[in-house]
């Protein structure tokens, strides 16, 4: 009868270090942009790693930013995060260069990226974004925030942004919900 219990308490002990070991590394969280839901973008695992825009990382989380630590030619990235439930904000950067205006003019101008991308920003407080939405918007120097309200019925939206001379970077908000696994994605 003893043995038995030994043998019990043996394969029990087993059972949970195989679980526990299985579970090392596992997917713990899988974001993807509301409009691709299928597709993770940024998915967070056990062990500490993160893969975002198929790119591996080390991570670590605070209230306000996850902090992706790249190696060897991979840029550590610090990415300005919000999250509501299953929904989460996540900014993501890009740098423009002035198209058109000079660096006295502030955020004033065309701003646009290598790929085509392009911003303007009017002084009389009227945007542009890819010359295809337009709106209003206010600039909060203090907090470097622009906020966008369209005139499209899209919601208004808040970039923060760093002026250096000619160069103007953008954190965007995208907004992002939990990736829908693959086989409930074909179902």
């Amino acid at each position: 009868m003893m043995k038995k219990k030994k043998n019990i308490i043996v394969m029990t002990m087993l059972m949970i270090c195989m679980f526990v070991l299985s579970a090392c590394g596992g997917t713990v969280e899988r974001w993807a942009y509301v409009h691709e839901p299928e597709t993770a973008v940024l998915s967070f695992k056990s062990n500490g790693k993160a893969i975002y825009k198929d790119k591996e990382y080390q991570y670590t989380k605070d209230d306000s930013y996850i902090h992706l630590k790249g190696k060897g030619d991979i840029e550590d990235q610090d990415l300005r995060y919000i999250v509501d439930g299953d929904k989460m904000i996540l900014y993501e950067s890009s740098t423009y260069q002035r198209k058109d205006g000079s660096s006295e003019d502030g955020v004033f101008g065309v701003w646009v990226q290598d790929n085509g991308w392009e911003f303007q920003f009017t002084k009389d407080g009227k945007f542009s974004e890819e010359n295809i939405f337009y709106g209003h918007y206010s600039l909060d120097k203090n907090n470097r925030t622009i906020k966008l309200m369209y005139d499209e019925p899209l919601e208004d939206a808040i970039l923060y942004y760093e002026l250096n001379g000619n160069e103007l970077t953008i954190e965007y908000p995208w907004p992002m919900t939990k990736a829908v696994e693959e086989d409930s994605a074909k179902k």
